[in-house]
């Protein structure tokens, strides 16, 4: 399954990303060198809001990393190919924070691995156990509920935004799915066969073709529309790859990588939807 996801986001950018063609080539050994002093050091900071937990699931446990309110409705936040990181961990307290307030979880779908640069990142990627993650995924859902969060949603970004709709296709405990810059290949999940109201955002510059760019975009929408869920997709201008990482280590990243600068505007009305698509369908009865 790891070869599939592969194969999807391909990019000129082997140096950068390790794999073909995932995004044009504008990383080189000093953005590398960022991102192990950043990630390391920022991933150490942010984890103490966090509560850190074992799920069983089948014949295996994995940790995962809580924040919130207790009993509050839960969203499970997935993280992007570097492993659970410091903007993942930004975003889970984000959304936990906001009005009313809920309990997010972040599973470690990498087992405790953290890619510190990039061929680390892709090496980490390529040997995920997909079928496997999908299996966090639910577990991780099901461990919300029976712990006090009547329902729960699924958001990801990037190789976790793909995670979140094929989430919305095979959990069918979910309750709700906002996907960020990223598309699961048909091999791993058909999103019009989606089960969750599946709410989806990209950047009209993105560039990761068939993953997660404005043809990969418009080609969830027509399979969303057959699906019969409730469903909205959106393209922001101006906007690429990754326009949610606006901390500012999120930020130092994106420049280090060339990417195009974000778009406040673009970030602010995003959470605005994903609260309200969240909020529709975890806070009412």
């Amino acid at each position: 399954m790891a070869s599939l996801v592969l194969r999807s986001l391909t990019s000129s950018c082997s140096a950068a990303f390790g794999t073909r063609r995932l995004l044009p080539p504008l990383l080189g050994a000093a953005a590398c060198r960022f991102f192990a002093r950043s990630m390391a050091a920022d991933s150490a900071a942010a984890s103490a809001p966090f509560r850190k937990v074992q799920i069983q699931r089948d014949d295996t446990t994995f940790d995962a990393y809580v924040a919130g309110k207790d009993n509050a409705p839960g969203i499970v936040v997935l993280q992007e190919w570097w492993g659970v990181d410091f903007e993942v961990k930004n975003h889970a307290l984000h959304i936990a924070q906001m009005n009313p307030g809920y309990r997010t979880l972040i599973p470690d779908l990498y087992r405790g691995k953290l890619g510190l640069d990039a061929a680390e990142a892709q090496h980490l990627m390529a040997g995920l156990d997909w079928q496997g993650a999908i299996k966090d995924i639910r577990a991780s859902v099901n461990w919300l509920k029976s712990t006090g969060s009547s329902k729960v949603g699924v958001t990801g970004y990037c190789m976790g935004g793909a995670l979140s709709i094929a989430s919305g296709v095979l959990v069918p405990e979910a309750d709700a799915v906002v996907a960020f810059y990223g598309v699961p290949p048909p091999e791993l999940a058909d999103p019009s066969l989606a089960k969750a109201p599946i709410q989806a955002h990209f950047g009209e510059l993105d560039n990761i073709v068939g993953f997660s760019d404005i043809s990969a975009a418009k080609a969830l929408e027509e399979k969303l529309k057959s699906s019969g869920v409730p469903y909205e997709v959106y393209i922001y201008p101006r906007s690429g790859h990754a326009f949610m990482n606006a901390s500012p280590d999120g930020i130092k990243r994106r420049k280090e990588m060339g990417m195009t600068d974000e778009d406040p505007a673009a970030v602010e009305l995003a959470w605005s939807r994903f609260s309200s698509w969240m909020g529709r369908y975890l806070l009412s009865p």
